[in-house]
C-alpha cells in the first residue's frame, strides 16, 4: 500500500457517537483513495477482463447529463461527470505491451487516459475517435449497448449512429456489445476496495445500533417516519450519501386489519418488532442492509424466545442460500437449490439477493426477485464469478401462535464471495437489536 494511503487510514476523521466511532474520511482524502483504487483496478483489473471475453478495444462515450453508469467509475474522483462528448478508449495491444488508454478529449481525463485529440488539427471529435480506432485495426469494437442489462447500455442511439457513420465499413462490421466486459468490470472486487467496503458495512450496522436506541426513539412518541428521516440525517451529518430512501416499518401483536387502519405514521411502542432497509453510499460503492430490532415491555431485558426463534429461521435461510454459492453457477440454478432446501427444513422462503458495488441494485448474479422465485430470465442466468459482493437479501414466513399470525423476517447483509467461499463483510444480525421501553 502507497505511504499516502496508509497515512489516510491512521489519519481519519473521527466522528464519535452513542459510544461507536465513525471513520468517515475528508473529501479531500477520499477523493485519492478513489483515483488510487481506480488506478490499481485499470492497471491489474481491466487487462485480465478484456482477456477473458476476448475483447481488444472499448469504447465508452458519454455525454453530459446522459451519463453512462460505467464512464462514472472511470472517471477520476475530481470529474463529477461527463464533459460535454467524453469519448474514453481502452485497446489491448498484447499481454506484454500492455492496454493503451486514450482519451478523445482536449485534455488528459485523469492521470489514465491520455489526451488524443487536437481540435485544431481535426476538429471533428468523432472522425478523430474514428481515426484512432482505425489506427489500431482492432478484431473487435465493443460498445456499451445491452438488451437486458440496462447498467451496461449506457452509449445512447444518436451517439451510437454517431459512431456507425464515423467508421469505415469494415469497423462497422465488428462493432459488438461489450456487456459481458462492462458486467464484470462493474461486479468484479478488488482487496483494496474490500479493506473500505468492511469499514462502510461496519459504519452501516454502527448507525442502524443508533437509530434503533433510546437516543432516538421514544416509545409511545417516535414514530416510524422520525426514524425514517433521523437516518437521512445522520447520514447527511456524517458527510456520507445514500443510494435509496431509508424505511423504518413495524409488526406487532394486533390483527393486521385494525392495525393498518391506524393513522399514518405509525407510532412505536412497547412489544413492537421494527425492521428498517438501510444503505451508505461511500468511496463510489453502496451498502444495502436490513435489521430487525425489538421494543422492550415494562420488566423485559429480553426479547420475547418466539421472536428469537423466528430471527434464526431467517439466519438458517442465509445459511442455505450462501452454501450454494459456487463459481460458474448460475443465479437461477442458486435460487432453485436453496428454496427446494429450505422448504425441506420447513421454512416458507423468499429469496431476493442482488449483487452490490458500484450501483446498490449492481450487475451481475441475480438470484431471485421477490415476485419471481422460479428463476429470472437473463440476469439470474448470469454465473457467478469470484470476487464479486452481494446482499443476501430475503425474507422468511413464520407462524407465531403467541399472536395468532404470520410475521415476515426480512434480512439483508452484505457479503463477499471469492475462492476461500462466502463471507459476511462485517458480520450479519444473529440477535434482535433491544430498545429500552422507557428512555434511561
Amino acid at each position: 500500500m502507497k505511504p499516502l494511503l496508509v497515512s489516510i487510514l491512521f489519519s481519519l476523521l473521527a466522528l464519535s457517537s452513542q459510544g461507536q466511532t465513525y471513520s468517515i474520511l475528508t473529501q479531500r482524502e477520499q477523493a485519492q483513495v478513489i483515483d488510487d483504487i481506480l488506478e490499481h483496478r485499470v492497471k491489474t483489473l481491466l487487462p485480465a477482463l478484456m482477456r477473458r471475453e476476448q475483447i481488444d478495444c472499448w469504447v465508452i462515450i458519454s455525454r453530459e447529463y446522459n451519463e453512462d453508469p460505467v464512464i462514472e467509475t472511470l472517471l477520476p474522483a475530481t470529474w463529477m461527470a461527463a464533459r460535454r462528448t467524453t469519448m474514453l478508449v481502452a485497446f489491448d495491444r498484447d499481454e506484454e505491451q500492455g492496454l493503451e488508454l486514450l482519451a478523445i478529449s482536449r485534455y488528459d481525463v485523469g492521470k489514465l487516459f491520455r489526451r488524443s485529440w487536437d481540435p485544431e488539427a481535426e476538429p471533428d471529435q468523432w472522425k478523430q475517435l474514428a481515426a484512432v480506432i482505425a489506427t489500431r485495426k482492432p478484431n473487435k469494437v465493443a460498445v456499451n449497448i445491452s438488451e437486458h442489462e440496462g447498467i451496461a447500455d449506457g452509449i445512447s442511439a444518436t451517439e451510437l449512429e454517431k459512431l456507425r457513420k464515423a467508421l469505415p465499413q469494415d469497423l462497422q462490421a465488428k462493432i459488438i456489445s461489450a456487456e459481458p466486459l462492462a458486467v464484470a468490470w462493474l461486479e468484479t472486487r478488488t482487496e483494496k476496495e474490500m479493506e473500505y467496503f468492511r469499514q462502510m458495512c461496519s459504519i452501516s450496522h454502527d448507525i442502524i445500533r443508533e437509530g434503533f436506541s433510546s437516543k432516538v426513539i421514544k416509545p409511545g412518541k417516535t414514530t416510524t417516519d422520525d426514524v425514517t428521516w433521523w437516518f437521512r440525517e445522520r447520514i447527511r451529518d456524517l458527510k456520507l450519501d445514500t443510494w435509496f430512501h431509508p424505511s423504518v416499518s413495524i409488526q406487532r401483536n394486533e390483527p393486521d386489519a385494525i392495525f393498518l387502519k391506524r393513522v399514518q405514521p405509525v407510532t412505536i411502542l412497547p412489544g413492537d418488532l421494527l425492521h428498517v432497509d438501510f444503505g451508505i453510499s461511500y468511496l463510489r460503492l453502496n451498502t444495502d442492509i436490513q435489521q430487525h430490532a425489538y421494543v422492550l415491555r415494562e420488566g423485559e431485558d429480553a426479547a420475547p424466545r418466539f421472536l428469537s426463534d423466528a430471527l434464526a429461521q431467517g439466519n438458517q435461510l442465509q445459511d442455505i442460500l450462501t452454501s450454494n454459492f459456487k463459481e460458474g453457477k448460475t443465479g437461477n440454478e442458486i435460487l432453485a437449490d436453496s428454496r427446494a432446501q429450505a422448504l425441506a427444513a420447513g421454512l416458507k422462503p423468499s429469496i431476493y439477493t442482488h449483487p452490490i458495488g458500484y450501483h446498490g441494485h449492481a450487475a451481475g448474479t441475480t438470484i431471485g426477485l421477490w415476485d419471481m422465485q422460479s428463476g429470472v430470465p437473463f440476469d439470474g442466468d448470469y454465473p457467478m464469478h469470484y470476487n464479486t459482493a452481494y446482499s443476501i437479501e430475503l425474507n422468511t414466513t413464520v407462524h407465531l401462535s403467541a399472536w395468532k399470525k404470520d410475521i415476515l423476517i426480512k434480512l439483508e447483509e452484505d457479503g463477499y464471495f471469492d475462492k476461500g467461499g462466502f463471507r459476511y463483510i462485517d458480520g450479519r444480525q444473529t440477535d434482535l437489536i433491544l430498545i429500552p421501553a422507557k428512555a434511561k
